[in-house]
């Protein structure tokens, strides 16, 4: 099996966050939680759980998944996948084998897991998430022809390939970031549909009006930003 390593950026899931390292495949060798400033007992559950806790004081998802990269990257031994999934719950870390498989198997570079409708739970994704994720797919179909149809966090990637895509966003832009640049470098990838299930707590982006604002502004100026350029 090769080296796999998961990455968990982790605000606030002191509630959540042991379920999901319980869940995940031994086939797993390292279990990276990046506590992004918490004020709870993240740190302490996700140690507990058997995780490596790092901590992130700077507030951002592309924060606290950049400092899990370069924890790595000072590893001496480096992994051939590395893995992205959410501390909230609303994954099945379990499924993780459904997503690794095709970089085994096949030889792809990249696979999202793709929150389909029909293994969502309901009201497991907000109305303004479901738009969103549509909006964006959509541009990048039309601009790039993509074929995403999400752009769900839990996903896997070689990383070596991850490493060469140089990736730069601090925030919410992260995972339409990895997308891009992806089609950019014409790697190779590929969905996997996953099931998705309401987290646990509340959203810190999808949950609040700001948030939801914030991303969407975020997400559209790289869509845009990569069109200008391409």
């Amino acid at each position: 099996m090769p080296i796999i390593k998961v990455i968990i950026p982790a605000y606030n899931e002191e509630d959540s966050i042991a379920n999901v390292i319980n869940d995940i495949p031994k086939i797993v060798n390292e279990i990276i939680v990046v506590n992004n400033n918490s004020n709870d007992d993240t740190a302490k559950n996700a140690t507990n759980a058997g995780a490596t806790v790092l901590t992130e004081t700077r507030k951002g998802y592309g924060y606290a998944c950049l400092k899990g990269m370069d924890y790595i990257a000072n590893q001496s031994i480096k992994p051939e996948i590395i893995v992205f999934l959410d501390g909230d719950y609303s994954d099945y870390p379990e499924e993780l084998t459904k997503l690794v498989q095709p970089i085994i198997n096949d030889n792809i570079d990249l696979v999202i897991g793709a929150r389909v409708k029909q293994l969502r739970e309901s009201n497991s994704m907000t109305p303004q998430q479901v738009f969103g994720n549509w909006l964006a797919t959509f541009l990048m179909k039309l601009i790039y022809g993509a074929r995403f149809t999400d752009l769900g966090p839990f996903r896997a990637i070689k990383y070596q390939k991850l490493v060469d895509l140089h990736m730069e966003d601090k925030t919410y832009g992260w995972t339409v970031e990895m997308q891009l640049k992806a089609l950019k470098q014409k790697l190779s990838y590929i969905e996997v549909p996953v099931k998705y299930k309401q987290r646990i707590g509340v959203s810190k982006v999808s949950g609040t009006l700001k948030g939801s604002i914030f991303a969407g502004f975020k997400i559209l100026g790289w869509i845009f930003k990569y069109s200008i350029k391409k």
